[in-house]
């Protein structure tokens, strides 16, 4: 039997599609439908990678019996939390404050008005570990509904209260942006938990600090901190010799669940990969670490390879689980080796040594017997080495493949499109650069609607039809900016501008300077979400941050440079009690403090000179400075050179590049121009006096 799901884009809604349970999506039809019939909400939400989603949906929504009973006395409503992460803020909230927890499968049970009573997470189908039985809860809640439904309704009334009252908590308003003492302060409390022997920030389980490295590396750019660098390439090494990482295929996983990166919690996502390809493109930027650039260009390989789609967005994420020799579905079956699998694929000498270098025990890392693959040690043998891996990877290839999430998230594809650019033009790899362009043609052609709004998602060329949230404008901005830099198409920066708008008008907050997650026209909620804390991607309010000061800087337009830094008094209040979740934040504030350095570069676009100034403009760390690249005269396109490939750029109008505007060259030669709080250095022709000016 076939549910509603049926006709659902998410894959992880259509995973439930054959469910005996009667799901709803979420929606007025929903609660409409729950409000006539009398019974409370059950709202269950997940995502298509999440490994203990997959387990309740097996041991609890395939039962056709507890189904039966489910149907019957409740309204199951199924959310993709990264189809609506709105939906998924405002009861993750309300988990939280009540049990001091949270994390998914996110089980919530609702008024027919929205307001939430009682909160769980996984449930399982027995007792155990001090946790009833979904049975049970579902019993009780039935009983609770049943008997003292006044008391239920006061409770969540209640509730509904306390978290609509919860305003400015991070105490923002009127804050100004941090200055060097307090981006001093947040490094050194960093220090503080950082973890000197194996790298990363406190114990089990960890997370990849893709934002707070970003931070610690502009600091280092700013300072010359030898404790930031120092803290981001111990980080960055033991990620990349970790079984995080995957030393067959390039890409990371989403977290190790010990404090030496060894086992994985194996999903990959989008916005991991991408955040961390340019992580350590940067730190390669910054030291010249050969290391770093081989980890930035297996990642870049790996979102081309995986995680494309055919329409050129970038899918959201691989499964942590596939099918198991014993044809089960297991976690990490598609990743880990035994001794015997080595020998099976590489004969018995080179399988020695494979399993000596891959650190592949008898015992194993991982579970019966077998191992993650790590990498404590180079391979002095580059032949050897890669023949192994290349044959490793073949027969990996031959094993039921993880499944995946394709439908395709605009600000994830935004975080991509940025790191592709970059990661293209600093390596010299073409490919990467177009892969960048086609996924922000697909965020045009599929999710900018005509009143100039974006839609969150999209699957095989289709829209999701739920409207983007303040990430989704925010890091497609910060896309289309990366793009501009790289390309110097101003239909990037045009179109970015036009975004930025809609943040203004919809998302910003006039009396803090804040920024609250849906737009002011978006549907109601019991709360507005509001959170400057990163989670596993920057937070909308400080990614908005950083892409409105850098389109600033690139217009001179005071209005968005002005709402930067009110967005920005956030990190003041946060950045030295908790930087490690404002990581983003600081990272803008790092760049707000060094102005951001402005580069303009002026040439015939056919002038090998002008290219070479333009990668030394690239190349160069000072933190979010911003490059314009055009030819004279340029600043102003409507036809001709700057104006790309037309890419909207007729239909959306010109917009002025400030920072080419009255930039002559120097003797008729290509000219590069470094700007930064009103006032800028001598132009120069020469790359390496650029590079001087940009230490």
């Amino acid at each position: 039997m076939v549910n509603r799901l049926a006709d659902a884009t998410s894959p992880y809604l259509l995973q439930h599609a054959d469910n005996p349970v009667d799901w709803w999506e979420w929606g007025s039809e929903a609660f409409a439908e729950a409000e006539r019939r009398g019974v409370p909400v059950l709202l269950s939400v997940g995502y298509s990678a999440c490994h203990w989603c997959h387990v309740m949906a097996h041991e609890s929504f395939e039962d056709a019996e507890l189904a039966a009973y489910l149907n019957e006395h409740f309204l199951p409503v199924k959310v993709d939390r990264e189809e609506r992460p709105d939906v998924d803020a405002v009861y993750m909230e309300a988990v939280q404050a009540a049990t001091g927890q949270g994390g998914w499968p996110m089980t919530v049970f609702l008024m027919p008005g929205g307001e939430p009573f009682y909160f769980g997470t996984y449930f399982p189908p027995q007792p155990q570990h001090g946790l009833p039985s979904f049975r049970q809860v579902l019993e009780g809640v039935r009983a609770a509904w049943t008997d003292r439904r006044a008391e239920v309704a006061e409770v969540s009334a209640r509730i509904a209260a306390d978290l609509a009252a919860r305003g400015d908590v991070y105490g923002a308003a009127g804050q100004r942006p941090p200055g060097a003492a307090e981006l001093h302060e947040a490094v050194v409390e960093l220090g503080r938990g950082f973890d000197e022997a194996r790298g990363g920030f406190g114990g089990a389980p960890k997370f990849p600090p893709s934002m707070v490295l970003e931070f610690l590396l502009r600091h280092h750019a700013a300072t010359g901190s030898a404790a930031a660098l120092r803290m981001v390439g111990q980080t960055c090494a033991a990620m990349a010799r970790g079984g995080i990482y995957d030393q067959l295929g390039g890409g990371f996983a989403r977290y190790s669940v010990d404090a030496g990166w060894v086992v994985p919690h194996f999903e990959k996502m989008l916005y991991d990969n991408a955040l961390l390809l340019r992580v350590y493109l940067h730190l390669w930027r910054a030291t010249g670490d050969a290391s770093a650039r081989r980890v930035a260009l297996e990642t870049a390989d790996f979102l081309l390879a995986e995680l494309r789609t055919p329409e050129g967005g970038f899918a959201s994420a691989l499964d942590a689980d596939s099918e198991g020799p014993d044809g089960g579905h297991h976690e990490g079956a598609f990743y880990a080796w035994t001794p015997e699998q080595l020998t099976g694929v590489l004969g018995p000498q080179d399988a020695e040594r494979a399993a000596a270098l891959f650190a592949v025990t008898a015992v194993g890392t991982f579970e019966a017997g077998a191992s993650v693959l790590q990498l404590p040690a180079d391979c002095e043998d580059a032949e050897w080495y890669a023949s192994v891996r290349a044959r490793l990877l073949a027969a990996r290839a031959e094993r039921p493949r993880p499944a995946r999430d394709d439908k395709v998230v605009a600000a994830w594809n935004g975080l991509a499109v940025a790191a592709l650019a970059e990661t293209g033009a600093l390596l010299e790899r073409p490919e990467y650069v177009e892969a960048a362009l086609a996924a922000a043609d697909l965020l045009l052609s599929v999710h900018l609607t005509s009143e100039g709004r974006l839609l969150r998602t999209s699957r095989d060329g289709r829209p999701g039809g739920h409207a983007g949230v303040l990430e989704d404008y925010a890091d497609t901005a910060e896309g289309f900016l990366a793009l501009y830099s790289v390309t110097g198409e101003t239909s990037w920066l045009t179109l970015a501008g036009l975004l930025l708008d809609v943040v203004l008008d919809q998302f910003a907050d006039p009396a803090s300077g804040g920024m609250y997650d849906t737009a002011g026209d978006a549907e109601r909620l019991i709360k507005r979400p509001q959170d400057p804390t990163d989670n596993a991607a920057p937070s909308g309010w400080t990614a908005a941050a950083g892409a409105l000061l850098g389109y600033a800087a690139l217009t001179g337009s005071a209005r968005h440079r002005t709402a930067a830094e009110r967005a920005l008094g956030v990190v003041t209040a946060l950045g030295s009690r908790a930087p490690r979740f404002i990581g983003w934040g600081l990272a803008v504030a790092q760049a707000l403090l060094d102005g951001p350095r402005e580069v303009a570069v002026l040439g015939r676009a056919d002038d090998p000179a002008r290219a070479a100034l333009h990668r030394a403009a690239l190349l160069a760390t000072a933190p979010g400075a911003v490059v314009a690249v055009g030819a004279p005269a340029a600043a102003t396109v409507a036809d001709g050179e700057g104006a790309g490939d037309g890419r909207d750029a007729g239909d959306t109008g010109d917009v002025e590049v400030a920072l080419l505007a009255d930039r002559p060259l120097r003797e008729g030669r290509a000219t590069a121009y470094v700007c930064r709080h009103f006032s800028c250095d001598a132009p120069v022709t020469d790359p390496a006096a650029l590079a001087e000016q940009l230490r």
